[in-house]
């Protein structure tokens, strides 16, 4: 395999693999230990201004992209740990603008995406949100959306 296909390739696994890591780190850390950073966004009406404790975590994910810049770029080479880093950048571009933008609305980029998945999407969201608390929440993740989400509300009095 050629060494472009190869740097394409963990860019892309990289990318998937995040969803699971984002996954992961939402269900225990966001709703464990880092809770007091994470609740605010589960009360956006309490909160005052543009900017939400939840908000650190850009920053906390952005550095180990960060490293795997640095360390894969060492010696004027790259190595396999810049097209890591290139993926968990990817992953975090998606993750602001389906997140931040398309579903929380906080820039008003584009409004309203019309397609199953967009709209399963939504849904899981919104199933995440309907708890306000740390516990009994689900769909913790954002791209893998469990299969419920994707059938159509029944109206009422059906």
């Amino acid at each position: 395999m050629s060494p472009i296909l190869i740097n394409i390739s963990i860019v892309i696994l990289t990318v998937v693999m995040m969803e699971f890591v984002a996954w992961f780190a939402h269900k225990y850390l966001m709703h464990g230990l880092l809770w007091s950073w994470h609740e605010d966004h589960h009360k956006p009406h309490e909160n005052e201004g543009f900017f939400e404790k939840n908000d650190r975590f850009f920053l906390i994910f952005a550095v180990p992209s960060f490293l795997c810049y640095l360390f894969g770029s060492f010696g004027g080479g790259f190595g396999f740990l810049l097209f890591v880093g290139i993926g968990i950048s990817i992953y975090g571009l998606i993750y602001f603008l389906i997140h931040d933008v398309y579903i929380h609305q906080r820039f008003k980029w584009f409004r309203q995406l019309d397609s199953k998945y967009s709209r399963a999407i939504l849904r899981a969201h919104g199933a995440h949100h309907a708890k306000q608390t740390k516990e009994d929440c689900e769909s913790f993740g954002l791209l893998v959306v469990d299969n419920k989400f994707f059938k159509k509300r029944k109206k009422k009095g059906q």
